[in-house]
């Protein structure tokens, strides 16, 4: 019975780390992400993996809000 609890603990865990991104856009776009999007300072875009798993590029000045959900 020990061993059940653990395992919906290590579980429940797990999901607690995966954390969606929604990057809404001046235009009015949301793009969503599974993964923190990060800046690049020499290049001014932000970078981030979209839910097709393609990597995706978008100006800064763009950006609108990045919402963690």
């Amino acid at each position: 019975m020990k061993h059940w609890i653990l395992a919906v603990l290590c579980v429940l865990g797990l999901t607690g780390c995966a954390n969606e991104y929604i990057i809404a856009t001046v235009d009015g776009q949301l793009l969503t992400t599974d993964n923190k999007p990060e800046l690049d300072d020499d290049t001014g875009m932000l970078e981030f993996e979209d839910s097709e798993g393609r990597k995706q590029h978008i100006p800064q000045a763009q950006v609108k809000q990045i919402i963690e959900r």
